[in-house]
């Protein structure tokens, strides 16, 4: 299961950092993925860390958002900094392990003033 938290309202050039609890080792998983999903729009990958450690980021974020991992926590996180109106969604993590895929249930980001 994995349980994404760390959403909230925030003004445009603020910063929040997501959260996603992972029940179970994160050590072994492929890769843990951000998506996020504006309203009336198709969910939209963000941001990816492999097992090895490196990531990868959409154009629309790089340079202003990082995802990282706690292994020892089982946690993964997207640190989301100079925050636009065009980044309200909801944010979902996603992991794949082996062939399995899992979702967390998702948590809003609002950027307005």
């Amino acid at each position: 299961q994995l349980q994404a938290s760390g959403g909230g309202l925030v003004q445009p050039g603020g910063s929040l950092r997501l959260s996603c609890a992972v029940s179970g080792s994160i050590g072994n998983l492929n890769y843990m993925s951000w998506y996020r999903q504006a309203p009336g729009k198709e969910r939209e990958w963000v941001a990816r860390i492999y097992g090895g450690g490196t990531a990868d980021y959409a154009d629309s974020v790089k340079g202003r958002f990082t995802i990282s991992r706690d292994i020892v926590r089982n946690t993964v996180y997207l640190q989301m900094n100079s925050l636009k109106a065009e980044d309200t969604a909801v944010y979902y993590c996603r992991t794949l392990r082996g062939i399995t895929s899992s979702w967390g249930q998702g948590t809003q980001v609002t950027v307005s003033s």
